[in-house]
């Protein structure tokens, strides 16, 4: 329960910052820059010093039957609120397959630690409350980046206290019980992105805007299933006036040659309406 206090917490700060973080080059996504840098700094470091090493070690020598046990443990355990959130956002299909996928794991294999519900054909989905939100139509708010976890947003910090109130392992006690297996958790995660780690840090130039930008293109992309909506200039134009674009083709006086293009004019509105749709 005390992460939840300090990620609401974090969320109330950032948001007391919002109005003291503007400048002329200021990302709209991102009004929160200067505060997101220094946590993001913070992160670096933290992970330089130790989550790294730590991840590294324990991919190395962990035996790898372990670290594939580990892994499916905490993916079973994300089914759990993966299926509440695909109900919450009408998907009873995809609901009852995680639902299914969490009791064939948890009974059939030992708890999760083998994941047998891949293999038998059924699809894992993850599905967190701040997707839900998006899909509600709740804006995703400036950007944030929290100490330890890193990329998210208003929306999703939120979403990611609620999160845990679903997910079995935030309910462990002793405290200190339930402290180890986050602490596993995480360690758990991080080795699983060290090869990501290394590619980020080659190809970006700003580690901080590409992984700003990644992760709010792959937000906008999981809640519209893939198909985020295209926000281009011809869209806006379409949508603030409709009537610019048939003016062109009805007026014939501009074009030097008035009888040859008099039976090509029809054919010119029908074609704009559907770039318009198609864009």
């Amino acid at each position: 329960m005390s992460a939840i206090n300090r990620l609401a917490a974090i969320s109330l700060a950032a948001l007391a910052l919002a109005g003291c973080a503007t400048g002329p080059n200021a990302n709209p996504a991102d009004p929160l820059e200067p505060f997101n840098r220094g946590v993001s700094t913070f992160n670096d470091k933290l992970d330089t010093y130790a989550l790294k090493p730590v991840a590294t070690v324990y991919s190395d020598y962990m035996p790898t039957p372990v670290q594939l046990a580990v892994g499916n443990f905490f993916s079973n355990v994300s089914d759990v609120y993966s299926a509440a959130n695909n109900l919450l956002q009408g998907k009873p299909s995809r609901a009852a397959e995680d639902t299914m996928r969490v009791a064939i794991n948890s009974v059939l294999g030992i708890g999760g630690l083998i994941d047998i519900a891949t293999p038998a054909g059924l699809p894992k989905y993850k599905e967190d409350f701040g997707q839900t939100m998006g899909v509600w139509g709740v804006p995703a708010g400036p950007y944030l980046v929290l100490p330890l976890f890193g990329p998210s947003s208003v929306r999703d910090t939120t979403g990611m206290v609620v999160d845990r109130f679903m997910d079995p392992t935030s309910y462990i006690s002793p405290w200190y019980a339930g402290l180890g297996v986050q602490g596993v958790r995480v360690i758990d995660g991080r080795a699983q992105l060290l090869g990501a780690t290394s590619l980020i840090e080659a190809a970006a130039l700003d580690r901080y805007s590409f992984l700003r930008d990644s992760y709010l293109q792959r937000r906008e992309y999981l809640i519209h299933e893939g198909n985020p909506p295209k926000k281009d200039e011809e869209d806006e134009q379409d949508d603030k006036g409709a009537p610019a674009q048939p003016s062109s083709p009805a007026q014939p006086s501009p074009s030097p040659t008035p009888a040859p293009p008099a039976p090509a004019t029809p054919a010119a509105p029908t074609a704009a309406p559907t770039d318009s749709k198609a864009g």
